[in-house]
């Protein structure tokens, strides 16, 4: 509801200061430092933000969004800059998995489903209005959902898989701007709710989990919540990712299904885990509350997109999830791969930004002059 991008700026810096707050919470030396990681990152972010809107200002005399059409280059690459780091999306988001890892549950739910989508929606906002800067989050999009899965494949702390899937579902909603209210509002209810369940389960490592069957009553939402946001019908994640694919242009439908796949084979991680009915469980009341709600809010929110349930829809659907199962069965789980952390760490992510900014110079400027 902003309206002009000082608004904007502190909005979003008031959201930083309150994930910053709850991150550093449990007052212990490690989520102490990834909290200030945090927040130094998207205060280095915003500054770049800050002087964007500033060369706007200087350009029209006003803050107002409008202001982007006709403003220099350099301005709309730096507002563009802030917005990737703030949203999570390609390598700027690779602050995501420590800050997950570290943050509660809770904590880690409201990161996904509302702090990461306040930088992602004024990107969409920002490119419908401004059309230029549609096939660059188009391009983006893209990139960032098969980077976010192919470094979740590898992945084995159930908290970063999660958080490194974000940043994959962050790129489907930039991805097609037209579709991104839906996809997000998919994406933040069933990945709240894979948050809470792991965040209650006997270990966060996967091969632990392999050997220590968990209770059936966390394995049913898990279950449910790995299902929904690879794209099971009955869920408005199945409508989203139908919507979205409607709506995506012809190369980026190839890439997209790719990423869809991609997103089973993540997910087979957690339903192929043991489970048996007499585990203990240490879940309290309000966790349950919480994933009726979640999970309910899924299901009846799935008549947004009817238009979805034909017939071809629904089998691609199935299969893709199917024959992500079977193939991690098959090949996934008999292999084990790695790949660096090295861009997630804290100078990488500073000077990740100096990288991106000329990228995008080059992107923008070569795109506003045809």
């Amino acid at each position: 509801v902003c309206a002009d991008l000082i608004s904007l700026y502190v909005a979003l810096e008031v959201i930083g200061i309150a994930a910053f707050l709850l991150i550093a919470y449990p007052r212990q030396d490690r989520s102490l430092w990834v909290a200030l990681r945090y927040l130094f990152v998207s205060n280095t972010a915003m500054l770049f933000y800050l002087v964007g809107a500033a060369l706007v200002y200087q350009t029209h005399q006003s803050f107002a969004f409008t202001g982007l059409r006709g403003a220099p280059t350099e301005a709309v690459v730096l507002i563009v800059l802030g917005l990737l780091v703030k949203g999570g999306v390609f390598v700027s988001g690779l602050w995501l998995p420590l800050t997950h890892a570290e943050a509660e549950s809770p904590v880690s739910a409201l990161l996904s489903g509302v702090v990461v989508k306040a930088g992602v929606f004024p990107l969409v906002r920002c490119a419908l209005l401004m059309e230029e800067l549609d096939p660059l989050l188009r391009v983006f999009g893209v990139a960032t959902a098969l980077l976010g899965v192919v470094y979740a494949l590898v992945e084995t702390d159930a908290k970063r898989v999660l958080a490194l899937s974000t940043v994959s579902q962050v790129g489907w909603v930039i991805a097609v701007p037209p579709a991104a209210g839906v996809y997000a509002l998919a994406h933040g209810l069933v990945k709240a709710a894979l948050f809470l369940t792991v965040g209650n389960l006997p270990s966060r490592d996967l091969t632990v989990l392999q050997q220590r069957p968990m209770a059936t009553s966390l394995w049913l939402p898990l279950m449910a919540g790995s299902v929904a946001i690879a794209g099971c019908p009955l869920f408005l994640s199945f409508g989203a990712k139908a919507f979205t694919l409607e709506y995506a242009l012809p190369w980026q439908g190839i890439m997209l299904n790719v990423a869809a796949v991609g997103t089973a084979l993540v997910y087979a991680k957690f339903l192929v885990l043991p489970h048996r009915r007499d585990a203990t469980s240490t879940a309290k009341l309000g966790l349950w509350t919480a994933l009726a709600l979640l999970l309910g809010s899924l299901l009846l929110a799935n008549v947004v997109y009817l238009e979805a349930y034909t017939g071809p829809k629904v089998l691609k659907a199935l299969a893709v999830i199917g024959g992500g199962l079977l193939f991690h069965r098959l090949v996934v789980q008999r292999f084990r791969f790695t790949l660096p952390q090295v861009l997630e760490d804290f100078e990488h992510l500073i000077g990740g930004m100096s990288v991106m900014v000329v990228v995008l110079f080059l992107m923008v400027g070569s795109w506003l002059a045809i």
